[in-house]
C-alpha cells in the first residue's frame, strides 16, 4: 500500500497495512503530520485554550472569589510559543521516524506523481505499487482579487508564524 500524504489520513491508511501484515509506503512533501497537527486542530485548539482561559479570568474569576488587580493582558508571542511546544511534543509521535522504526512503514519525502495505474515518482524515483491511497487533505484557496498581492491575508497555512 502506498499512502500519498503524511496526515492523519495517510497514517491511520499506513498503520493499517503494517498491522494486517501488509507492506506500506507513505510520500509526503511538506510536513509529517498533516494539516492537523501542523496547520489546524493542534494549534487552534493550544490557541482557543488561552483565549478562554484569559476570558475566565476576565469574565468570570469574582465567582470563583478570585479578585484580579489590574487587567489582565494576553502576551501574544508566549500564546504562540506555548503553541509551537505543544505541536514539537506531538510531532515526536506523527515523525517520519516514529512510523519506520514503530510501524514499520516506509517513509519517503517529496513530490509523488502518478506515471501509470501501478507506478509513481518521487525525486526520480520510480515506485511500484499494488494499491495506492491519496491522502493529501486539503488546503486553503486564495481568491483572486483585485491587489491580491498588495493586500495582506492570513490562511491556516500562515497564521501560525505570526510572533507578534
Amino acid at each position: 500500500m502506498v499512502a500519498i500524504g503524511g496526515g492523519a489520513a495517510g497514517m491511520v491508511t499506513v498503520g493499517a497495512t503494517t498491522f494486517l501484515g501488509g507492506k506500506a509506503l507513505m510520500i509526503e512533501r511538506a510536513f509529517m503530520g498533516g494539516d492537523c497537527l501542523v496547520t489546524g486542530c493542534v494549534p487552534s485548539k493550544a490557541f482557543l485554550k488561552s483565549a478562554s482561559i484569559a476570558h475566565k479570568l476576565r469574565h468570570g474569576a469574582e465567582e470563583f472569589g478570585v479578585e484580579i488587580e489590574g487587567q489582565v493582558r494576553v502576551n501574544f508571542p508566549k500564546v504562540m510559543e506555548r503553541m509551537r511546544k505543544i505541536r514539537a511534543k506531538i510531532a515526536v509521535h506523527d515523525s517520519a521516524e516514529h512510523f519506520s522504526k514503530e510501524h514499520g512503514v516506509d517513509i519517503v519525502l517529496g513530490a509523488a506523481k502518478f506515471i501509470d495505474q501501478n507506478t509513481i515518482v518521487v525525486n526520480g524515483r520510480e515506485i511500484k505499487f499494488f494499491k495506492a491511497c491519496i491522502c493529501t487533505g486539503g488546503r486553503p484557496r486564495i481568491p483572486k482579487m483585485l491587489c491580491s498581492d498588495t493586500i495582506p491575508y492570513y490562511t491556516s497555512e500562515n497564521i501560525w508564524n505570526m510572533t507578534l
